[in-house]
């Protein structure tokens, strides 16, 4: 559980870091991202979930 909370917590700094340094270009890329296609939107999600299987098994060995 704790892994979970550390893991989920990576995430949520990882997240804030654009807003935080970058506003105005966090924000045209959400204004570019609302254009795309559900299929466009579920392969971004597939391929950002691929590459961060690939990741854990690397760093986990």
């Amino acid at each position: 559980m704790k892994t979970l909370g550390l893991a989920i917590a990576l995430v949520c700094i990882l997240e804030g870091l654009l807003p935080l340094l970058v506003p105005g270009q966090w924000r045209e890329v959400f204004r570019k991202i609302i254009g795309f296609s559900d299929g466009q939107l579920r392969f971004i999600g597939l391929v950002s979930i691929a590459a961060g299987t690939l990741l854990w098994l690397m760093l986990d060995r």
